[in-house]
C-alpha cells in the first residue's frame, strides 16, 4: 500500500482537547507526519490556535476571540488556548498545517506568516484555506506553501490557481473518486483530503491514490497505513 502523509486534525481530538499543546504532542507521539491546527487573532493581534469564533464549546466561555486580548484568553482558559509560537516550539521539527478560519485579511495573515517566521518555520509550516484566505496568506508570503481547500466537484480556475499558486488541492474526502485524483495528479497538483475518520473510508483513499489525508484518528489511519 503506498505511502500517504498522515495530519491530525487539530491534534489528537478523541484522546485530548483539540488545538491544544497536548493534544499535538499526543498525535506527534502516535507517529502523525504532520499536525493541522487552526489559527485565529486575538483582539492585539496574536495568533492563537482555535478554530470557533468563540471560546464557548471548548472552553465554556461564551466570548468572541476577536473581542479578547491575549492575557484574557489565558485568564479564561486558564492558560489551555496556546499562541502560534507555543504551538510551533512544541512541535519541534515536525510538519504543521495552519488552517485559517474566517477569511482573515492581508494584514491578519501576514501577523501569521511573521509567527512563523520569527520561530524559523517556514520550512516546515505550510497553510490550508479558501480562495480567499490563501490568496490573502500568498501575498503575504510569495514562497509559501498552500493547500488550497476546494469544496466544489468543479475545478478551481485556471486565474485563480495562477494568483495562489497551491501545491496542493484539498478536498472534503466524500468528494473525491478516482476520477477527480486522476485529475488533480494530471494537473500537476498534490491531492489532500480531509476528515475521513473510518477504517473503511481510509483504505479507500488510499486506494484512489490520495497523497494526504487529515483526520482525527491519525492512530487508525498509521495502522491502516501499514505502521
Amino acid at each position: 500500500m503506498r505511502t500517504v502523509t498522515a495530519v491530525a486534525h487539530r491534534g489528537d481530538p478523541y484522546r485530548v482537547r483539540e488545538n491544544t499543546v497536548d493534544s499535538l504532542r499526543s498525535a506527534l507521539r502516535w507517529g502523525a507526519d504532520a499536525v493541522e491546527v487552526d489559527v485565529r487573532p486575538t483582539r492585539d493581534g496574536v495568533p492563537v490556535l482555535l478554530h470557533d469564533e468563540t471560546l464557548k464549546r471548548l472552553w465554556q466561555q461564551d466570548r468572541p476571540l476577536a473581542s479578547l486580548s491575549l492575557a484574557e484568553v489565558r485568564e479564561l482558559t486558564r492558560g489551555g488556548v496556546p499562541t502560534l509560537a507555543e504551538a510551533l516550539a512544541a512541535t519541534g521539527g515536525g510538519r504543521v498545517m495552519l488552517d485559517l478560519p474566517g477569511t482573515p485579511d492581508v494584514r491578519a495573515a501576514r501577523r501569521v506568516v511573521d509567527a512563523v517566521r520569527e520561530a524559523g518555520a517556514q520550512e516546515r509550516v505550510y497553510y490550508c484555506a479558501d480562495a480567499r484566505a490563501m490568496l490573502a496568506v500568498r501575498a503575504a508570503d510569495p514562497s509559501a506553501e498552500i493547500a488550497l481547500t476546494w469544496t466544489s466537484l468543479a475545478p478551481p480556475r485556471p486565474a485563480l490557481l495562477d494568483a495562489v499558486r497551491p501545491r496542493w488541492l484539498n478536498y472534503r474526502f466524500s468528494l473525491v473518486d478516482r476520477e477527480l485524483a486522476r485529475r488533480v495528479h494530471h494537473d500537476g497538483y498534490l491531492l489532500s483530503v480531509w476528515t475521513p475518520d473510518t477504517r473503511r473510508a481510509l483504505r479507500r483513499l488510499l486506494d484512489l491514490g490520495v497523497d494526504s489525508i487529515t483526520t482525527n484518528r491519525v492512530d487508525v489511519l498509521l495502522a491502516v497505513r501499514g505502521d
